[in-house]
């Protein structure tokens, strides 16, 4: 078979469609979930909302990061691209890997399963059958055509942002319930922030605040992008941060601290207490609206990171082509088909075990190759710079390090696993890579010793 000659990406995304990729990728349901957990062990409204402001200041030393390495290198797909150069191409090819399932397939699957669900509180509608309709539509708007795909991504995330700040100043308006939790520090404050539960409360914020590199992965497809990726990176980052934090300061005084503790619903226990029984079906629509804006951006995202593979990579040609719109349509469709196959299998809840420990491993490893490519390629052009370096790297290998320690503490089984497995690729990887270089240098020592002599002058 014959593979058709790849297209050239056009340069469909601008800075606001690059950075509204990024707040779409970063805001799923983390931030809606995970406040009543760490409230559990942190029972200080100040501590924890320092926590959603670390978890920002982290993201952001990554993205800073990220922002050097995608003006080096502007090419799409991320960490594939990065690690690739900075340690090997079996190395690159794992993380590629990881990328398409773990971090963009598995999402997908969540994500359209909670859409499912959301959606059948609002209208009565089965949720499996939902959820694989919205993959299939959103799937079919970016396998289309390329432009038409940013465009209706473009328009979902405006959209995911207005509910968000409608909801926050209805909720910084409204009076405070009764027995809430204030933002404001006191004398407390210190012994929170030094308490174990802060630290692994950490784990839970860095998950919400995952997605933060979403910009990488379509580096090709964004107009000047040495210029507008680490733009659009940064400034996703710090829209979001201001997001959740606005978010936080509302479950915090709109929901008692008795209710709160332990509870995973915070969104809708905090639209309860705002607006009453209603409030559950207000955000459940606005939840449901967030989460298709979600799988668009992961479906958006996902299939550049098997085009990059198929650059490289002869066996993956055909994931490399483009249609006469510009979309990478084979690679969104296989995108598609491992979503629906963990959706309709529910084989994503073991992949997702794991999902945050890996997913972190890549960006620390990402971020130690950045670190590595300043001595090994002292002279490659950086049209942008860490600023403070090697401050930002350092912050993010340090607390990132912490986090994936508390990880594999709390839940061994799944990480030994998938760190077995990893190991096993990347061997495997290594010698067959070794022993192909050999091949060919050997066949090229062979047609040279059998050439005729060329004549002397």
């Amino acid at each position: 078979m014959t593979v058709a000659p790849a297209r050239r990406a056009p340069q469909t995304f601008d800075v606001r469609a690059a950075t509204l990729l990024v707040v779409a990728n970063m805001i799923g349901t983390g931030v809606f979930t995970t406040l009543g957990l760490q409230a559990q062990g942190v029972h200080n409204g100040a501590a924890l909302l320092l926590l959603w402001l670390l978890g920002g200041l982290v993201a952001a030393c990554g993205a800073l990061v990220y922002a050097e390495l995608a003006a080096a290198l502007p090419r799409s797909g991320g960490e594939y691209v990065y690690l690739r150069r900075s340690f090997s191409p079996a190395v690159g090819l794992i993380a590629g890997w990881i990328s398409t399932t773990v971090g963009f397939a598995a999402p997908v699957a969540l994500a359209a399963m909670a859409f499912g669900q959301y959606a059948a509180t609002v209208v009565p509608v089965a949720p499996t059958p939902t959820a694989v309709v919205a993959v299939v539509v959103i799937a079919a708007v970016h396998a289309f055509d390329v432009r038409l795909g940013t465009g209706f991504q473009v328009l979902m995330t405006l959209l995911k942002i207005v509910a968000i700040l409608l909801f926050c100043a209805a909720g910084l308006w409204l009076p405070a319930a009764p027995g809430a939790l204030t933002p404001l520090p006191d004398a407390n404050t210190p012994a929170a922030v030094f308490s174990p539960a802060f630290a692994l409360s950490l784990v839970y914020v860095s998950y919400a605040y995952s997605g933060w590199n979403a910009a990488t992965y379509v580096a090709a497809e964004v107009q000047s992008p040495q210029r507008l990726v680490p733009r659009a990176l940064l400034l996703g980052t710090a829209l979001v941060t201001l997001l959740y934090l606005l978010l936080n300061w509302v479950f915090l005084r709109s929901v008692p601290l008795d209710e709160l503790a332990g509870t995973v619903e915070v969104g809708a226990l905090s639209a309860r207490w705002l607006f009453g029984e209603g409030g559950g079906r207000l955000i459940s629509a606005m939840l449901a609206l967030l989460l298709l804006s979600t799988i668009s951006a992961m479906l958006l995202a996902g299939p550049r990171v098997f085009e990059a593979m198929a650059e490289d990579s002869p066996a993956l040609g055909i994931f490399g082509a483009r249609n006469r719109r510009g979309a990478p349509t084979r690679a969104v469709l296989l995108s598609l088909l491992l979503a629906l196959v963990l959706i309709l299998t529910g084989t994503f809840g073991a992949v997702l075990a794991f999902a945050g420990f890996t997913l972190m491993l890549s960006s620390l490893l990402t971020v130690l190759g950045a670190l590595r490519l300043r001595h090994r390629e002292p002279t490659l052009a950086r049209p942008f710079r860490i600023p403070w370096y090697p401050w930002p790297p350092l912050v993010y290998l340090c607390l990132t390090a912490a986090a994936l320690l508390v990880v594999a503490w709390s839940n061994p089984a799944p990480v030994l696993v998938g760190l077995g497995a990893l190991g096993a690729c990347w061997w495997w990887l290594e010698r067959h890579t070794r022993r192909g270089a050999r091949r060919g240098a050997g066949a090229g020592t062979d047609r040279r010793s059998t050439r005729p002599p060329r004549a002397g002058n």
